[in-house]
């Protein structure tokens, strides 16, 4: 999980150097893609770690999803760009997907619509 948060920060982090010759606007897509990036590849962590200790401790799990849709909630008020908001969107929908499963009984969930909605941020942010 960690390479997916540093690939996910390397890769904003060059959309935001490539951006000081195109403009504002690109800009401001940069900033989107630096907090998405970060926020998502945090979600991803904790999410994993909730999953793979599930069995010792099922509260840690809501509690995961928890923070992660409250981390959502604050990544879509600060999100302007079209095409990462639909990312973000895709990636509660991943997280609500885990919460169903989880609430249906299963421990060990796939993570996978969450795992999936990360790329496509890093696809989003890559100029």
């Amino acid at each position: 999980m960690r390479r997916r948060r540093t690939a996910a920060l390397a890769a904003a982090t060059a959309v935001l150097a490539l951006t000081g010759a195109v403009g504002c606007g690109a800009l401001d897509k940069a900033m989107d893609c630096v907090q998405a990036a970060d926020a998502i590849a945090t979600s991803v962590d904790k999410l994993s770690q909730a999953v793979s200790s599930a069995t010792d401790d099922p509260t840690r799990l809501n509690e995961s999803l928890n923070e992660i849709d409250k981390e959502l909630d604050s990544l879509k008020d600060k999100t302007d760009n079209a095409d990462l908001s639909k990312a973000v969107d895709d990636l509660g929908m991943g997280v609500d997907s885990v919460r169903t499963a989880v609430e249906n009984g299963d421990t060990t969930p796939d993570i996978k619509p969450v795992t999936d909605a990360a790329t496509e941020i890093g696809k989003v942010c890559t100029p």
